[in-house]
């Protein structure tokens, strides 16, 4: 079988054990960011790239190669799994940050296939900026136009969402792609996290929680101390260093499967651009926490509402995933969220449902929504929605597209259809009663769902017929 040449170098090992290959796509990308780092100390001293050939830095390549008797004759299984023969392949950055998330994946390509992985070095270079960012602070305008000659930086024109989006069709002349993303797009959303979160893409955890108020920030941030004070299953609590504008704070375990809060602040712009980022970290879920205005005559300020529909009229992922694709609730995260609520307010049965809704949640992106109740009448009305937020259906969406299991439990605020308005006196009573409840309802729901196994959570609702094998 030819093998496609544009971004695959023509020297490959194989290994048929994970842990093997994982040393060799680690080696293969130090030694492209020695030769980096090298080259642009250099560039001080002598003028010229120096410390080797800065071409050589280029990204690990991994690939596998199957024929039609090799197929499964299952597919069923959510990931891990090859749909047609061919050549498959993908760039890969950072290996020792996703050296569990690989290890697992090559494992299962292994075991599903008993054909070697390849690894070897790709035709991509590693942009500059993408290795020495952390370490240089001190770079001014001028010599960034000089560093675009000597060096290789961020290529946009080839940065894109099109394998997640379900738009790169099989070309014979390409390899078909092994991950949803490749190497420039993971790098450049880890830049973009430590960025916005000011926190380093090393401290997420896999269960990511997002709010837009600071008070659960706070509360969270107490949670941490505390846990960390008593001992057990987190060993490090991280917070978000300066002023970024959408800190992030996590309770930290070993594994990597302990709980991040995000403060994304207000709208959908906001949420969709943190979902982008947080996705090439492939957690294993993320919920919204927030608060809404209630739609309903029988709500009361306080009660819950699990989101099980989502109207979206925020429009910033219209052209990614348009919105006649449904986005359907996710049964795990849902029964999680429930439990965890009838656990942490002690209500059960008939005594739940009157706190807490299950609907249709509205997501806008106008802040004032309710000047335009006459507009928006038969929209809300038929929908059934029982919310509006201004987040929810785009984190929602983007779990969808993204292909991250994905949930909801807004809080009631106000009503402001019904005249219950989040006047600032009742806005601080209804503060100190919820926002730890909500929160702990949050944290419990994760431990639920880390408890029962996260392979439960990834299943094949969240992915196509034509699908990368990478989870």
């Amino acid at each position: 079988m030819d093998r496609p040449q544009d971004q695959v170098g023509r020297d490959f090992t194989a290994f048929d054990d994970a842990t093997a290959a994982m040393a060799a796509l680690r080696a293969i990308y130090a030694d492209s960011s020695d030769i980096l780092r090298a080259a642009f100390a250099a560039r001080a001293t002598t003028g010229s790239i120096g410390g080797g050939d800065a071409a050589g830095a280029v990204y690990p390549y991994l690939a596998i190669e199957v024929d039609g008797a090799s197929l499964l004759t299952d597919s069923r299984l959510p990931y891990g799994v090859l749909l047609e023969p061919g050549f498959y392949g993908t760039t890969l950055t950072r290996p020792a940050l996703f050296e569990e998330y690989l290890t697992e994946q090559i494992a299962l390509l292994l075991r599903h296939y008993h054909r070697p992985v390849l690894v070897g070095r790709s035709h991509r270079r590693i942009p500059l900026p993408y290795v020495i960012e952390d370490s240089v602070t001190d770079i001014g305008e001028d010599e960034v136009r000089q560093l675009g000659l000597r060096f290789t930086l961020p290529d946009l024109q080839s940065t894109d969402d099109l394998i997640a989006n379900c738009r790169q069709q099989p070309n014979p002349g390409q390899p078909r792609p092994l991950s949803l993303f490749t190497a420039e797009r993971v790098d450049y959303s880890l830049a973009r996290l430590h960025h916005y979160t000011g926190t380093p893409p090393a401290d997420f955890q896999r269960f990511v929680l997002l709010t837009n108020y600071q008070r659960y920030v706070e509360a969270f941030i107490a949670l941490g101390r505390d846990a960390l004070k008593e001992g057990g299953e987190y060993t490090r609590f991280a917070e978000a260093e300066g002023n970024p504008q959408m800190p992030a704070y996590h309770m930290v375990r070993p594994d990597g499967d302990g709980i991040t809060l995000i403060n994304i602040g207000v709208g959908p712009s906001n949420a969709k651009t943190i979902t982008d980022h947080v996705a090439v970290l492939r957690p294993h879920c993320w919920l919204m926490l927030g608060h809404c205005a209630g739609l309903r005559r029988t709500q009361r300020l306080g009660d819950y509402v699990l989101a099980h529909g989502y109207l979206r009229d925020d429009h910033v992922l219209d052209e990614d995933l348009p919105p006649w694709v449904p986005v359907p609730p996710i049964a795990e995260v849902q029964v999680a969220l429930q439990e965890a609520t009838s656990k942490i307010t002690g209500l059960r049965d008939n005594d739940l449902k009157t706190r807490m809704r299950t609907g249709t949640v509205m997501t806008t992106d106008n802040r004032n929504w309710e000047l335009r109740y006459n507009a928006l009448f038969g929209q809300i009305n038929m929908s059934r929605s029982i919310a509006v937020d201004m987040e929810s259906a785009t984190i929602a969406a983007n779990g969808f597209r993204f292909r991250v299991p994905y949930g909801t439990l807004l809080c009631v605020s106000d009503k402001p259809l019904h005249g219950e308005l989040k006047l600032r006196g009742m806005a601080q009573s209804f503060y100190r009663e919820r926002i730890s409840q909500h929160l702990h309802i949050g944290i419990e729901t994760m431990r639920a769902l880390r408890a029962q196994g996260t392979g439960r959570l990834h299943s094949r609702k969240l992915r196509g017929f034509d699908e990368p094998p990478f989870r």
